[in-house]
């Protein structure tokens, strides 16, 4: 399985659009005490955004996402020195979006509370654009059934804009991971099998490594031991599982590599805070 889409899958995307439409100079729209995450497109005209103590300009094209709880305001009126950047009105496309991560994915640590994607390097993924200008098109259009259909386009949409800032990082170590070809090798052979009965000796002799050097290696890389990866990766299936099927506790166990239900009752509590049972119950 490739790596990336298996993290990604992992993730549980869903989005939805909130508000589509032309806003009139002089205009401000604040996001407070927001719980989901959220994107902004510059459709047409221009504006400023406001995080804290930054700001900065959003021209036609550009879009902006924003994590949980990032208060921010978007506003047509230019702070103190600043010339007005168009007396135009601004067409803005705003959406909502949430998604699962456990805490040892490695998505935590390269996807930023606050990511700016620019015009220029939006139109390098043409299918993208499309996809924001048919979400824009379904949206306005209001037609009988289309939010169905503007959350399954906001959901792609998310995914590609996780693709695009995950690329970005290419000095992070996770990425330096798979770029290399025998720590990639072990993260292709956990990911595929994660059932396995894998031990480090087992894994290091696969990649033609010994053993010391694959652990040292994979730790540097990845920034977790061979094992703490592999149980967090056990453990979000198992999760998967749980939520998606009625299968009982121990045959998930042993589905996602336990060979008894009490070992995989202990490592889940470790993980998640709670026994795969509650689990259920708390879904």
């Amino acid at each position: 399985m490739e790596i990336l889409s298996d993290i990604l899958n992992a993730l549980r995307v869903s989005g939805s659009v909130y508000f589509c439409s032309h806003v009139e100079p002089p205009w401000t729209k604040e996001f407070l005490n927001k719980t989901t995450a959220g994107f902004h497109l510059v459709r047409r005209g221009a504006c400023w955004v406001k995080i804290g103590d930054q700001i900065d300009q959003l021209y036609a094209g550009d879009l902006i996402f924003l994590g949980p709880g990032v208060d921010h305001i978007l506003t047509s009126i230019p702070p103190p020195g600043k010339m007005q950047i168009s007396g135009d009105s601004t067409l803005l496309l705003c959406g909502n979006c949430s998604f699962e991560s456990d805490k040892l994915s490695p998505l935590n640590e390269i996807f930023h509370q606050v990511t700016i994607v620019r015009e220029d390097e939006l139109n390098k993924h043409p299918w993208l654009k499309s996809t924001f200008d048919q979400l824009s098109s379904e949206y306005m259009a209001q037609n009988p059934g289309n939010e169905i259909i503007v959350n399954k386009l906001t959901e792609v949409v998310l995914v590609e804009l996780i693709r695009i800032n995950f690329g970005r990082q290419e000095e992070h170590s996770f990425l330096r991971a798979l770029k290399d070809k025998r720590i990639k090798k072990a993260l292709d052979l956990i990911h595929s099998s994660p059932e396995n009965p894998w031990t480090i000796e087992a894994l290091a002799t696969s990649i033609g490594m010994s053993r010391a050097a694959f652990a040292k290696k994979f730790t540097d890389l990845v920034g977790q031991t061979v094992f703490a990866y592999l149980s967090n990766l056990r453990i979000q299936k198992a999760k998967e599982m749980i939520t998606t099927t009625s299968a009982f506790i121990d045959d998930i166990a042993l589905a996602v590599g336990y060979e008894s239900e009490r070992a995989f009752t202990k490592t889940f509590n470790k993980y998640v805070g709670m026994t795969p049972k509650q689990f259920r119950k708390s879904k």
